[in-house]
């Protein structure tokens, strides 16, 4: 069993207690332990968060950048062990953790590009012999609280603008991964990254929870997770003058007209549907298809999800690895139950696998769902597995109405070839992220990212957007006549 130490005050430091890592392919017994830290170390990653940021917000933008560019080729330089230890604590496949290592590469990059270039602006003065300005400055120490469901790629948007606009970070990365979170760190600290800048904060969530989030140095708090501790974290922060911004839940849809490519929209719906085991906030979940091409389409679907193999992420062949839990397992399993209770029918999966190969890891097969009617739970809540419903409509009116019939608003997709249906789509349909003819999944890392209503806050993520959560404004006028 591996173990790894956190990141302090630029010092790597363990613990007297550990928290256990799980390896979701298989269970009984655990693959490595990072510090299960106390309360009381917490306060002293923010007593170096807060020593960091006196000294990162003075240091010059091009030092900065340099660090962010060595730590982006730090991150390619051990893609290989990094996307292992992916692969290990969240089960999604190799292909698919190289693949997240690279695109934190490029979050780094891009930031760094971005930290060189300049942050403010001139703007005209009434008052003669008056030059007035307004720039951008870091806000202070950012509480950035990150899933498992992207444990390197989360934290790497988070991060990269944080530090590249100058503040100080406190990372709590998800107790199910926190090896990915570590592996980032030390890339930072690696590439020079000051003492205190950054710290990870590992361990129980009950025991330190006061500690990471009650701290009244916090200037700002970034969240990707469920609505029910993103709300609970808007609650708590409500009489606090900290900034907050979340990426929660998504109910996302697609599309398909019968005009469509029904290939290519069957393609792309089982991956946004089924690719990391549907374990994405911008997984396609509801397949809404004209009812002229509904069973023709079904039918390719099915094809497709037929052609997914189920196993462990590290094992040749696999498209679709187990769920990250034991716990989380047995959720997704009761959310199709429930389903099927309320009158769906199971089209293929539904179930977990019983064979040796499987049983001991948190597995569960790619499922369709169908008869499914916008009063069930399935319909409007997250399940957050490979769980797809598809559903007929009767042409673009209805299929906008029923996307919008939903509390959530991160991602919507449309496959059509008539441009006027499209763009109609794109202008009607109340969703952050809008796809036509592709996935919706799969936005990079210069694309503004975030979704409307319950699905996150008003802060976008990603691309120069971002910088807008982790700076404030200051306007300063200089007069210069007599």
């Amino acid at each position: 069993m591996r173990t790894m130490e956190t990141l302090s005050g630029g010092q790597w430091v363990a613990s007297d207690e550990w928290l256990d890592v799980h390896d979701p392919s298989d269970v009984r017994e655990p693959v490595a332990r990072v510090p299960a830290m106390s309360a009381e170390d917490v306060t002293r990653v923010h007593d170096h968060a807060e020593k960091g940021f006196a000294s990162w917000r003075r240091t010059s933008p091009f030092d900065r950048a340099r660090i962010m560019f060595e730590a982006a080729r730090l991150l390619r330089e051990r893609a290989d062990v990094i996307a292992e230890a992916v692969v290990t604590e969240n089960g999604k496949t190799l292909g698919e953790a190289g693949g997240e290592v690279l695109k934190a590469a490029d979050f780094f990059e891009y930031y760094a590009g971005v930290a060189r270039t300049g942050y403010g602006t001139l703007v005209h003065d009434v008052r003669p012999d008056t030059r007035t300005s307004f720039h951008r400055e870091p806000v202070g120490t950012v509480l950035a609280i990150t899933p498992w469901n992207d444990p390197l790629l989360t934290p790497a948007r988070k991060l990269a603008p944080a530090l590249a606009a100058g503040n100080a970070v406190v990372l709590k990365p998800a107790s199910e991964t926190p090896m990915s979170a570590l592996h980032l760190a030390r890339a930072l600290h690696d590439a020079g990254l000051p003492a205190g800048v950054l710290g990870v904060v590992t361990g129980r969530i009950d025991r330190i929870s006061a500690a990471l989030t009650g701290d009244q140095r916090i200037a700002a708090v970034t969240f990707t997770g469920s609505n029910t501790v993103g709300e609970g974290l808007r609650r708590a922060l409500a009489d606090r003058n900290v900034r907050f911004q979340a990426e929660m839940g998504g109910k996302n849809a697609t599309v398909v007209l019968a005009d469509a490519d029904l290939s290519a929209a069957a393609t792309a719906v089982v991956a946004a549907g089924f690719g990391q085991a549907g374990q994405r906030c911008t997984a396609t979940s509801r397949v809404l298809v004209e009812r002229s091409v509904y069973k023709e389409f079904t039918d390719l679907l099915l094809t497709g999800v037929g052609a997914l193999r189920l196993g462990p992420g590290a094992a040749p062949g696999t498209s679709v690895g187990p769920l990250v839990s034991t716990g989380h397992r047995a959720g997704v399993l009761a959310d199709i139950e429930r389903a099927v209770q309320q009158g769906a029918t199971v089209l293929v999966g539904g179930d977990c696998p019983k064979d040796e190969a499987h049983a001991h890891g948190c597995f569960v097969s790619p499922t369709v769902l169908a008869d499914v009617t916008p009063e069930m739970s399935v319909w409007r809540e997250e399940v957050f597995g490979p769980v797809v419903v598809v559903r007929a409509v009767e042409g673009l009116d209805d299929a906008v109405e029923e996307v919008n019939d939903s509390g959530f608003g991160l991602a919507a997709a449309l496959f059509t070839r008539d441009l006027a249906a499209a763009h109609r789509f794109a202008d009607a349909v109340d969703c952050g992220q809008i796809a036509v003819n592709t996935t919706t999944t799969g936005w990079d890392v210069h694309h503004p990212f975030g979704g409307f209503r319950d699905s996150g806050s008003p802060f976008k993520e990603q691309g120069t957007e971002a910088l807008r959560f982790y700076t404030r404004v200051k306007t300063v006028a200089f007069h210069f006549g007599a």
